[in-house]
């Protein structure tokens, strides 16, 4: 009997002392992102917001000290992007990938995660079919055509019958095109002409002008956001675009808030879908946006928010699990989690482990002398189509 006693003493002391040893492990997320480059301060955007996560939630979840590694890819450098990853993993011993603004760059650290086993948080990158690349990622961000199939719907609903389209010359450009044109014309409208152009142009004034010569009703647009939009703006003013009379439509990059500055009154009008903008109407927002001000004296856009809501998800996984990040834990966790984002209720589909979310519609207008996004109609709870598509063939 005593022997029996102190056998199980033994086994509860060696458990505890297991726990404590796991405990005091840090947790590493390794953040990969262009910190330097054209895209920047995109990146900058979310980091910052990471640490804005970690600064009100505390370092520590689980009992396990946060520990983020961040590496720099330069910029679209998916080769640079795959050898981090591996880095990261097999150096430095990450237990979570995350990051990856860029397509490119979130598709080739796929097979690093799928390979090593590592779970993935791609907090912007947005082309529909990156989440099929790996089996342990999870998106907190958006696809294309969520946000642009709802746009060409409202567009032939609100008596747009013929339509230009351009995008840039990569993945979510092409993702874009596609997805606009097939839900404009499945609801009866005509694409006119299209074209792409290379995702890093700096001048968008000979393609705006081939667009405006064939004579559409709107204008159809993709650019990534970074330094694309306000390009995008100084052409629009250059070729004289009227919006009262060709509407510009686009995803939400062509008028963040940097965008909108550099476009002056040539941007009122223009209409876009998105999921999130800072002047977003909720308590969860207002307060979000004045800690961001506070902290970085500035606005925070969707590759903050993005970055956010991706922090979130990592710290509620890893609390559920009780502070274990095998992959297969950490996604049980994170399939079907619902919360209530600055950008309004957001969930994760436990099928296709990409977001749900509600998407506005939006137009740019005067609010107190200064040009801002307002959102008029809304669809919530929308779901990656492409996906949706896919399990139906």
């Amino acid at each position: 009997m005593r022997k029996t006693i102190r056998f199980a003493l033994c086994a509860l002391a060696a458990m505890f002392a297991a726990t404590g040893a796991h405990a005091q492990q840090p947790l590493k997320i390794g953040v990969i992102l262009p910190y330097s480059g054209q895209f920047a301060d995109g990146a900058t955007q979310m980091d910052n917001a990471i640490k804005l996560y970690v600064q009100q939630h505390g370092d520590t979840v689980a009992g396990r000290k946060i520990e983020i590694i961040r590496r720099d890819t330069g910029g679209v450098a998916p080769d640079v992007a795959k050898r981090l990853a591996q880095e990261l993993v097999v150096r430095d011993n990450v237990d979570v990938l995350a990051g990856f603004l860029l397509t490119p760059n979130a598709m080739s650290a796929a097979a690093v995660s799928e390979e090593a086993k590592k779970f993935m948080v791609v907090m912007n990158a947005a082309t529909a079919i990156i989440t099929i690349k790996s089996p342990y990622m999870v998106r907190t961000s958006l696809t294309i055509p969520q946000t642009t199939e709802p746009l060409a719907a409202w567009a032939y609903k609100s008596a747009i019958k013929k339509v230009y389209t351009m995008v840039s010359d990569y993945g979510p450009g092409h993702d874009a095109e596609a997805a606009f044109q097939r839900a404009f014309k499945e609801a009866g409208g005509e694409v006119v002409g299209s074209v792409r152009f290379p995702v890093n142009i700096p001048d968008f004034a000979p393609y705006l002008q081939r667009a405006k010569d064939a004579n559409p009703e709107a204008i159809f647009v993709f650019v990534p956001g970074g330094a694309q939009p306000a390009a995008f703006a100084k052409a629009l003013k250059d070729v004289g675009i009227d919006t009262s009379k060709t509407k510009v439509l686009g995803q939400g990059e062509i008028t963040e808030e940097n965008a909108l500055a550099s476009m002056g009154d040539a941007g009122l009008g223009i209409i876009t879908s998105f999921h999130y903008d800072y002047n977003h109407d909720s308590k969860e927002n207002k307060e979000y946006v004045k800690a961001f001000n506070d902290a970085f004296k500035r606005n925070p856009d969707f590759f903050a928010t993005g970055g956010y809501d991706g922090m979130h998800l990592i710290y509620e996984a890893v609390k559920k699990t009780g502070g274990k990040t095998d992959p297969e834990s950490l996604l049980a966790a994170a399939k079907g989690m619902a919360w209530e984002s600055p950008r309004g209720p957001v969930s994760i589909d436990p099928e296709t482990r990409d977001i749900v979310q509600t998407i506005y519609i939006r137009r740019v207008e005067k609010v107190g002398g200064q040009l801002r996004n307002v959102e008029f109609e809304k669809i919530p709870n929308v779901k990656d189509p492409v996906k949706a598509r896919m399990k139906t063939q």
